[in-house]
């Protein structure tokens, strides 16, 4: 059987776990936080639990360098970003042994952010004819969305919109899928250290399904016509590499096997 696919954004779970419990989660002598690794299990496992039965379930990590290639080609990108804390750094190798504790498979490609290697592989597992499901806040993701059997998942948001599929874009940002790059080009994103006009007059210059180059030159003032060319080179970064280099075969296409409790991993790693 070929099972439909998770694909996780590890980075995005794990900055989760770390900051997203009440308590720290500590060895039992205090003197350890392990609420990372512990997290991140208890997380994965709730989302199999609730939302991906069946599924084969695939880890991915932005590399230490993945963002160089994009920064290359503009210095400003992710200029702005804040270093993560170190306690959070230290738990990446534990969340790395818990994943071949628990047997989810999960890469690391070198050069590569995790959101080029996730796009890759769902346009692979999607031109096999299985459904894919992407667990992650990334809204750079949607421009996946205009097939309509890639999903988001988001877990921490409330249940209703837990999932996000190509019909929600429209009401709830006023521009379809495919313009997702021209959209975040034009409106600016402070994350990523790219300036813009803001979401509402985005929408607005790309009604009816208008690109950046079919935008009337009328409609535009003069200030973003004198940075329109940034703005072009600016959607060029936005957009997601669906043919990143990757090892053959990374996909089992069969389900994961019912995860352990986070205490379950911590105990067998010894991590307590």
């Amino acid at each position: 059987m070929t099972a439909p696919l998770l694909l996780v954004d590890g980075h995005y779970l794990l900055h989760r776990a770390w900051h997203g419990f009440a308590a720290r989660i500590t060895s039992r002598d205090k003197a350890i936080d392990r609420t990372g690794v512990f997290g991140f299990a208890a997380l994965l496992r709730k989302a199999q639990v609730e939302h991906a039965e069946g599924f084969e379930i695939f880890v991915v990590f932005d590399s230490e360098d993945g963002s160089q290639t994009r920064a290359e080609r503009d210095s400003d990108y992710k200029a702005q970003r804040p270093a993560p804390e170190p306690g959070l750094i230290d738990s990446l190798a534990l969340v790395k042994t818990a994943l071949d504790h628990t047997g989810v498979r999960w890469i690391e490609q070198d050069g590569c952010e995790a959101d080029d290697v996730i796009a890759t592989l769902a346009i692979s597992a999607r031109a096999e004819g299985r459904a894919v499901d992407i667990m992650t806040t990334d809204k750079d993701y949607i421009q996946l969305l205009t097939d309509p059997s890639v999903r988001l998942l988001n877990t921490g948001s409330a249940m209703e919109r837990h999932y996000t599929t190509g019909e929600h874009i429209l009401p709830r940002y006023g521009v379809l899928a495919e313009q997702w790059p021209d959209f975040r080009a034009l409106m600016g994103d402070p994350a990523d250290n790219i300036s813009g006009i803001g979401a509402k007059t985005a929408a607005r210059l790309l009604t009816d399904g208008r690109r950046l180059e079919s935008i009337p030159a009328e409609e535009l003032r003069l200030a973003w016509t004198k940075q329109w060319q940034q703005v072009l080179h600016w959607r060029e970064i936005i957009k997601l590499d669906t043919k990143t280099a990757v090892p053959d075969s990374l996909l089992t296409t069969t389900p994961a096997t019912p995860l352990p409790t986070a205490a379950q991993v911590l105990e067998a790693l010894d991590l307590w």
